[in-house]
């Protein structure tokens, strides 16, 4: 298109919403060569925002790249058929112009992605509707009138329309931003909600076109929206990592679509993803919103159909050397990504090796050491074999921002001088794992918060206590919650070579009934991943549970299983073998190893009646993992025996862990003795762990108790 031809047909929509011509000019030629393309079967429209006039945001642009690179690499979709626009491009008028004239390109059976990030609101008593809508804050939110009650938002009711109205029925968006803030200030983590003024009033131009897209009667029901809350309460999140921000749904949301397999359905990603976001210290839940009946199952194919085989990253550039290559990891777990280390190895799909030589937030460098010369490097994936992490991982503790300046020193001196392996930092400046605060209502009590706010169990203290005595206190606690991080750090199930398939179900006097399913994905991509659930399930209190576990392998294989009950208290799965004095209390219980041969299918525990798993209250969040490796646990199990378990406990086969920390370390340290490569890495082996993906398999498991 002529730039001509391409001024004059944009001119009647700029009319509509109140841009000059001048003002559409200033998007710059990236925009006009962009639409300048030919009709693409792929089109996207990406709207990033970090700086608003009066709060800003860190994570949004951080959105935009996670998008861009998943959509190029694992999608097909070609740079030019992807229009961003950030910062003072993203206003109002721009976002619905852009709307109509690049995604208004899309014919039947196009596919559309829309994605927003930035902050979301209330507005209260429009015309349209006395009880108010949800709105997206624009970068242009107040400039086309003196008057700061008129507000240029764009309505989310506008943004539907308008998908809704495209001729094609594969149309997804993404909205990470939620409305309705809280009255108090959130310390852990920024949220993408504003409150919003009573007095505010959408500008006419947005009512006027709001009426103008009801007149359509060609709208689409088809139309998938990707909210990252469920309800209005809920707060959409950001997350700090190194060296970056970004919103802890599409972050989740991108990882989980790297790593995809071609039968996965959009309800097992969400159900992933929110399982991951309660790692990252949220407890938003994801929703699909679509009018048509049965979404939850819609295949993730069916909207980005290019998905081949999981990967955990792809080649973005080739320096002259033809032998350094840029990477970009955004398929790596976020709590993966924090500490992937230098030396970590992963394979293109042609088999050569790339090991890592360096790497800065999502983006790292890596040395290829022999290439044929006529394969094209860049654009190819890149699935994990190599995970090099460091053996001196830290907890980190963030410093609520309303603590007093003398608090945070003697915090921070505490730390330093009593508690080993955990760290302090200010809140929402570097990456933590939860935070050190005081009580909303009883100010004079410190707790450990989780990074969205939410008082972990049991770690309040009296009124009037000193903040160095609360973390002398909470140091067992700590020692708890490090080893939940370290073995966070196993979670590999998109990219174990090892093929296992895990089931959670309640036992009835019918049939189990599955209420989760995991499975390796990288072995298993012909197979249809499913959830039975869209959310994290719920387990009544009472319920009798198993895991159902298979081996579809040719390697036996040895299974451990650890979990964190609400933040607080570790538990695992012993296997006790039974004692020949089982009622002589000075008689050791004994452990023995859990082996699953090649093709086998093992209940855990096993159904009988003396080993059922009987969900006991109070109500409980329970995250579990799940870990197999191809060589006996024996460090782990070593670990397991020096601990003193009473009479009670030795019946129960999922109790308490009584030291998680050193049970962790043990189980990493048996995952880097069955790599083969650390032979040809001694070098390194005495400070990192160096694990081979085709020698474990680490599935996670997360359940609400009701």
């Amino acid at each position: 298109m002529k730039r001509r031809t391409f001024l004059h047909t944009i001119g009647s929509i700029l009319a509509v919403l109140g841009i000059t011509e001048a003002e559409w000019l200033t998007l710059g030629n990236r925009y006009y060569q962009a639409l300048a393309q030919p009709s693409s079967r792929k089109l996207a429209l990406l709207i990033g925002i970090n700086q608003y006039p009066h709060s800003a945001l860190s994570g949004c642009l951080t959105d935009v790249e996670l998008q861009r690179e998943l959509l190029m690499h694992r999608f097909g979709f070609q740079a030019s058929d992807i229009l961003t626009l950030t910062e003072e491009q993203a206003s109002r008028e721009f976002i619905e112009a852009a709307f109509l004239d690049h995604l208004g390109q899309a014919k039947l059976g196009d596919v559309v992605i829309f994605h927003f990030s930035g902050y979301g609101t209330r507005v209260s008593g429009t015309s349209l509707d006395a009880a108010g809508q949800n709105a997206l804050v624009p970068a242009s939110e107040n400039k086309i009138s003196q008057d700061e009650k008129i507000v240029n938002y764009l309505l989310e009711e506008t943004v539907l329309l308008l998908l809704r109205s495209l001729p094609t029925n594969r149309v997804t968006a993404v909205l990470d931003t939620s409305y309705d803030a809280p009255g108090t200030a959130e310390s852990g983590s920024r949220i993408r909600a504003r409150k919003e003024s009573v007095d505010a009033q959408l500008a006419a131009a947005e009512l006027d076109f709001l009426k103008q897209l009801k007149t359509k009667t060609s709208l689409s029901p088809n139309t998938l929206v990707l909210s990252a809350t469920s309800d209005p309460k809920q707060l959409a999140r950001e997350g700090v990592f190194s060296d970056f921000s970004a919103g802890l749904f599409t972050y989740a949301l991108t990882q989980h679509l790297w790593e995809s397999t071609p039968a996965t359905t959009i309800q097992f990603i969400l159900s992933n993803v929110e399982s991951s976001l309660y790692k990252l210290g949220s407890k938003q839940q994801p929703a699909l919103v679509n009018d048509k009946k049965n979404s939850q199952g819609v295949l993730a194919e069916n909207f980005l159909p290019e998905i081949t085989i999981g990967a955990q990253g792809a080649v973005t550039a080739v320096e002259e050397d033809g032998k350094t290559v840029h990477l970009w990891l955004a398929g790596l777990p976020p709590q993966v990504l924090e500490y992937y280390g230098v030396n970590s190895r992963l394979t293109l799909s042609t088999g050569e090796q790339l090991i890592l030589r360096s790497r800065t937030g999502l983006t790292a460098k890596a040395h290829i050491s022999s290439i044929d010369a006529t394969i094209p490097l860049q654009g190819q994936l890149v699935q994990e074999a190599i995970r090099v992490l460091p053996r001196n991982i830290d907890l980190t503790i963030a410093l609520d921002t309303e603590l007093e300046r003398i608090e945070r020193v003697d915090a921070t001196s505490a730390f330093a001088a009593t508690i080993p392996r955990v760290s302090s930092v200010v809140a929402r400046e570097q990456p933590a794992d939860y935070v050190l605060g005081k009580l909303e209502q009883t100010p004079s009590r410190y707790g450990l918060f989780s990074l969205g706010g939410e008082l972990i169990l049991n770690t309040a203290g009296e009124a009037g206590e000193a903040v160095k005595v609360a973390v002398q206190r909470l140091a067992p606690k700590f020692k708890t919650l490090l080893a939940a991080k370290l073995w966070r750090l196993t979670e590999n199930a998109g990219s174990s070579g090892l093929a296992v398939k895990a089931t959670l179900e309640i036992i009835n006097n019918i049939s189990p009934r599955v209420i989760m399913q995991r499975q390796t994905l990288r072995t298993l991509s012909s197979e249809k991943s499913i959830s039975k659930s869209p959310s994290i399930p719920t387990v009544p209190i009472g319920s009798r549970m198993q895991y159902r576990v298979q081996n579809l392998g040719d390697r036996p294989l040895y299974l451990i299983l650890v979990g964190l009950k609400n933040n607080r208290t570790a538990v695992a799965f012993y296997p006790w073998q039974a004692t020949p004095e089982p009622n002589n209390p000075d008689t050791k219980p004994l452990l023995t190893q859990v082996i699953i041969t090649p093709g086998e299918t093992l209940t855990l525990p096993h159904t009988t009646v003396a080993s059922d798993w009987v969900i006991s209250g109070p109500a409980f969040f329970c995250e579990q993992q799940l870990i197999l490796s191809t060589t006996p646990l024996s460090e782990t199990f070593a670990a397991l025996d020096t601990a003193k378990y009473s009479t009670a406990d030795q019946q129960l086969l999922i109790s308490t862990l009584l030291n998680p920390l050193e049970v962790s370390q043990a189980l990493l340290q048996d995952l880097h003795n069955a790599s083969a490569v650390k032979a040809e890495m001694n070098n390194i082996a005495t400070d990192s762990y160096i694990l081979d993906v085709n020698n474990w398999a680490s599935l996670s498991f997360s359940f609400q108790v009701v």
